[in-house]
């Protein structure tokens, strides 16, 4: 069955949590072709019904904190209490070549052998916010298919990681101990985002210094404020390798989840959510209409080549595409 396989034998394929199926259908979902878009919406809108009830949770942080250790360890123990997990790992990619290391697997080496867990790697290949594409697609996907914990794990470059906060029920940012000034992953707009900050590593000789760590985040979280109202955000130490304090760190993952329910923020949190992400793919379509376009294909490269050499304004030259399009007031 290939991506483009009929739309009732896909909707039947991933409601059963047939595997082969279900990657099938991410393909199809990441497909730029007209014919697969179109089938994929399609798919999209008949799985909506069996979308919407699996815990979301979006984990990112600095290169080396350990997030696919904590991933392989996290959700090693979801699957010992029942759950079924799929982990969506966005790649770093080129920016050059637009390679990706795809390598998650090999660093998930016990979550990767379960049945109960579904792992697909994805290349960002420069998507703001370190996020694929088609994450959120492939998020509805996976729920579809019965996974009720669906862990998105960021490349993790500290710019902007607002696009896993606006797809994901809690925000998991983990920390490392000791690298110098303790305060070195406080970087203020991600910290403003988090739901719960985690700092790794805190086994061995690392546990002190993970400890003071954990108290110096805790008083700058103190003086930056919570994200949320009815959330004070909380910062424990784990480690990743042991499996010590995972447990606590997913007790933390429900409370949040379920005073948010509570305060009704979940439900309003998704919802905004939803019009957000529809709003993206509209700007995402109207770009790629723009491009296609032979009167702007034919001028575009001697605009961006002026506003390169600064000959040409950046506001300018924008004006100059709209006008391409008869767009004189935009």
């Amino acid at each position: 069955m290939s991506p483009a396989a009929p739309l009732p034998a896909l909707v039947e394929g991933v409601r059963s949590g047939h595997r082969a199926t279900l990657a099938r259908a991410i393909t199809l979902v990441e497909s730029r072709k007209p014919a697969h878009r179109l089938l994929a919406a399609e798919l999209l809108q008949a799985l909506l019904p069996q979308t919407g009830h699996a815990i979301r949770v979006g984990i990112t942080g600095v290169p080396g904190v350990g997030k696919s250790t904590t991933i392989d360890s996290l959700g090693s123990h979801l699957i010992a209490q029942g759950h079924k997990v799929a982990v969506l790992a966005v790649d770093p990619s080129s920016s050059r070549t637009g390679g990706s290391i795809l390598g998650d697997k090999t660093r998930m080496g016990r979550l990767a052998l379960e049945e109960r867990a579904f792992i697909r790697p994805s290349p960002a290949a420069g998507t703001l916010g370190g996020v694929a594409a088609r994450t959120r697609e492939t998020m509805l996907l996976c729920e579809a298919a019965g996974y009720d914990v669906v862990l998105v794990e960021t490349v993790g470059v500290g710019q902007s990681e607002t696009a896993v906060a606006d797809m994901t029920d809690t925000f998991l940012v983990l920390m490392l101990p000791g690298a110098g000034d303790e305060l070195q992953g406080i970087k203020k707009g991600i910290i403003e985002l988090a739901d719960i900050v985690a700092v790794n590593k805190a086994d061995g000789a690392n546990l002190a210094r993970a400890r003071a760590a954990a108290g110096e985040y805790r008083g700058a979280l103190h003086v930056l404020g919570g994200r949320e109202s009815f959330w004070s955000t909380p910062v424990l130490t784990y480690s990743g390798l042991t499996g010590e304090g995972v447990e606590a760190l997913w007790a933390k993952v429900l409370e949040h989840r379920n005073r948010s329910e509570a305060a009704g923020a979940l439900s309003a949190r998704r919802s905004a959510q939803q019009v957000k992400w529809m709003w993206t793919l509209f700007d995402e379509r109207v770009r790629e209409r723009m491009r296609a376009e032979p009167a702007l294909r034919a001028r575009l490269p001697s605009i961006e080549h002026a506003v390169a050499a600064g000959s040409l304004s950046p506001t300018l030259g924008a004006a100059k595409i709209a006008d391409l399009f008869g767009w004189k007031d935009l």
